[in-house]
């Protein structure tokens, strides 16, 4: 029994500490939430998934603002007041709109954040 209980605890410990270490893109995510930019999407868009994707374990740090109700079926009034009309949508502080996927360099662009050396 306590054998099971050491490793039960020594994979939670794992799994914990995986999930806990910082991804090599927080910086650039933290710089984007940092100048104001916001990421409007939805959890059933494959091209959300695909933005978030880019982050890898850095997409936790974005500055997302999730759209669609828990059903999947209708649109946050946040999101229905800000008349977003796909998804992706970022918003930039420099008041540009950004529709759909958006590459490290747009992103850079309308933000004046750094692209990392990692994955120029």
């Amino acid at each position: 029994l306590i054998i099971t209980v050491l490793v039960i605890g020594g994979l939670g410990y794992l799994i914990h500490s995986q999930n806990s270490k910082p991804g090599e893109l927080d910086g650039f995510a933290q710089c984007l939430k940092d100048k104001g930019a916001i990421f409007y999407g939805a959890f059933w868009c494959p091209h959300c998934q695909n933005q978030k994707a880019m982050f890898k374990q850095s997409a936790k740090t974005l500055p997302y603002v999730e759209c669609s109700t828990a059903d999947g079926q209708n649109m946050t009034q946040e999101c229905k007041d800000l008349g977003i009309k796909s998804y992706p949508t970022w918003f930039y502080p420099n008041e540009t709109v950004g529709n759909g996927e958006q590459t490290f360099e747009q992103l850079s662009l309308n933000t004046s954040c750094p692209i990392p050396e990692e994955i120029k």
